[in-house]
């Protein structure tokens, strides 16, 4: 899986990394087509949507070890 950053806006991780669009469904973030996520960071998002970014990143990112 390819790394994931907070700074990344949603349509690069959807890109680069699709198998985590469960992952960010069940965090809340039902944005994933919406056109905003074409331009907004996973940080600027997780702060719209009230979700602690620590939180999600753990959530992304675990299992990646």
């Amino acid at each position: 899986m390819a790394e994931i950053t907070k700074d990344m806006t949603i349509s690069e991780i959807l890109r680069t990394a699709p198998d985590v669009v469960p992952k960010l469904l069940e965090a809340g973030m039902h944005c994933i087509g919406c056109p905003a996520s074409q331009g907004e960071s996973l940080e600027q998002a997780a702060m719209v949507h009230g979700i602690d970014i620590d939180d999600l990143m753990d959530a992304l990112t675990e299992g990646q070890d």
